[in-house]
């Protein structure tokens, strides 16, 4: 057995410390080359949450800042022959949940206000639009380069008030007006990125930034976030074997566990298997199955949506639906299989290549019993023994 431990990025989202750590980093770079090269300058990417999308959003600043050394040894490191450094502007929405409209207001002044430190404010530059615009146009021209835009959960501010007919609009409204000024700055725009748990059709980058592309069902992409199967045998085949001692079973074994816990997620149809990675690297760091995922929480909204459209647990999964009953606008989704695939408590099984239907099942394991357990309270007067035991055997 190995005497130096090894560091798994548990709540890392960082990619510079995950490389100058030398901590365990599942190489998704040459994604990263095709996505920067493509047709397209404005991308958009739904996954679950802990999936990976802000360390996707890391590893692009990283890129776009020019910084070659965090990329030794990866698959970038022979596609890339320039390593332009551009001016990044980051916005990490998730600092902004659970806000009324002044917080929100206010948090979006505060992020503006770290930029404006280093590219100035203009002096007409009053409300949050203008103050975008007016940075992403200076920092084009102090710099001599074209501006990044990387926004990663752009719809956090949104998630808890997609049931509420009140503060959803209001809050809808700051988020499209901060967005606005990205159609307008296109010529001194580099690259936007936008990723997210769920699909805002209202929001002004869907429609007026209208040649967004939305990679999130794209059969090239469909590994980008997750671990692959074969990312796992290859690039953690020795952490397999360590599991395997600590758990005082077989290799095998440790896989087929794995297996049935945690893979079972597809994005897209046909799509190689993939496993979640919070769960996959919680498990091999604790050298013990457990519901690291679920366990992690289970969003106050998702719980809201079940109960305003009367959905039982038994049937949340097995169901065969069209994409665009699935990878819809969620407020204006007619039943619940948008949100609960975007959320990752469904996913795709299967497609009918003659009907276009697609087959939604309950991934792995792991969901299977945190989904029962969690909405089990909704269902019955108290939690239970008897009601976990029936849980337990009626999903064995």
């Amino acid at each position: 057995m190995e005497q130096i431990q090894r560091l798994y990025p548990i709540g890392i989202q960082t990619f510079s410390e995950i490389r100058t750590k030398r901590y365990l980093y599942i190489d998704k770079t040459a994604y990263v080359y095709h996505m920067t090269h493509s047709a397209s300058k404005y991308m958009f990417l739904t996954r679950p949450r802990r999936f990976g999308k802000s360390l996707l959003v890391s590893t692009l600043h990283s890129y776009f800042e020019g910084k070659k050394e965090l990329f030794e040894n990866l698959a970038i490191e022979k596609l890339e022959k320039e390593w332009t450094a551009y001016p990044v502007l980051h916005f990490d929405m998730s600092t902004a949940k659970h806000a009324d409209r002044n917080q929100l207001v206010s948090e979006l002044e505060r992020k503006l206000l770290g930029y404006e430190k280093i590219y100035g404010r203009g002096e007409g530059d009053i409300e949050i639009n203008q103050r975008l615009q007016g940075l992403i146009e200076r920092a084009y021209t102090q710099t001599g380069q074209q501006v990044v835009v990387l926004i990663d959960e752009y719809d956090a501010p949104l998630l808890d008030v997609v049931h509420e007919e009140k503060n959803m609009p209001v809050l809808r409204n700051v988020m499209r007006n901060f967005y606005s000024p990205l159609k307008a700055c296109d010529p001194y725009l580099r690259y936007v990125f936008l990723t997210g748990i769920t699909k805002f059709s209202q929001l002004s980058i869907f429609s007026e930034l209208n040649n967004i592309e939305n990679i999130s069902m794209d059969e090239p992409y469909a590994a980008i976030c997750g671990i692959t199967e074969e990312e796992l045998l290859t690039q953690m085949s020795g952490d397999l074997n360590r599991m395997a001692e600590r758990m005082k079973t077989s290799r095998d074994e440790v896989i087929a566990l794995l297996k049935d816990n945690y893979d079972g997620y597809h994005f897209t149809w046909p799509s190689p298997d993939i496993y979640n990675p919070f769960s996959l690297l919680t498990a091999m760091a604790k050298g013990k199955i457990g519901s690291y995922w679920f366990g992690s929480g289970t969003p106050t909204y998702l719980i809201e949506m079940l109960n305003k459209f009367h959905v039982k647990p038994q049937q949340i999964g097995g169901r065969k639906v069209l994409a665009e009953s699935f990878d819809a606008p969620t407020e204006r989704m007619t039943d619940i299989n948008p949100l609960l695939y975007q959320s990752g408590y469904v996913t795709i099984k299967n497609q009918d290549s003659f009907t276009g239907l697609y087959t939604l099942d309950i991934p792995n394991k792991e969901v299977r019993i945190g989904l029962m357990k969690s909405l089990l309270s909704g269902y019955l007067n108290q939690y239970t023994a008897e009601g976990f035991t029936t849980v337990a055997l009626l999903f064995k």
